[in-house]
């Protein structure tokens, strides 16, 4: 990935509705040939895809919560982590170093609607207990993290 690239993928994180004139003007090239990085980078799985970001509490979903999973002695991590894509509450989901074996980021819409979501984790099979961190506040989220030049040139 060159450094046109990177702006690419910068402008587009910051706007994915952007058009292609639109991007080109931003980084210095045509119309087509911003068509055509951007079909590159799809194809290479630089970009996974395009969403809408919303507000949570909007949606009713105004409680998030950090849950850790410790797992049973004999869980399987891969189908514990397989059962978990059904439940969904679940914003993210990160398997982890340390007691706990996986990291979910949850929204509900309240602590009633929390505790139901525990009940059903504990529930799950190969989860032995939870450890839950109430979200007061997110100073930021979603923060687009830009790789260095010396990152950059390292991929290329």
């Amino acid at each position: 990935m060159d450094t046109v690239d990177a702006r690419l993928v910068a402008a587009l994180r910051a706007n994915g509705r952007a058009s292609y004139a639109e991007l080109g003007r931003l980084v210095g090239l045509s119309g087509p040939s911003i068509q055509e990085r951007v079909r590159r980078l799809e194809e290479r799985g630089v970009i996974t895809g395009y969403r809408a970001t919303v507000n949570p509490t909007a949606l009713g979903l105004g409680l998030t919560a950090l849950i850790g999973l410790v797992l049973s002695d004999s869980a399987g991590h891969d189908e514990v982590g397989a059962r978990l894509e059904d439940v969904p509450e679940v914003e993210d989901c990160w398997f982890i170093a340390g007691d706990e074996a996986y990291m979910l980021k949850v929204r509900v819409g309240d602590v009633e609607g929390l505790e139901r979501l525990l009940n059903r984790l504990v529930r799950v099979e190969g989860v032995a207990r939870t450890r839950t961190t109430l979200i007061i506040s997110a100073r930021f989220e979603d923060r687009q993290v830009e790789a260095s030049d010396e990152e950059l040139v390292g991929s290329r």
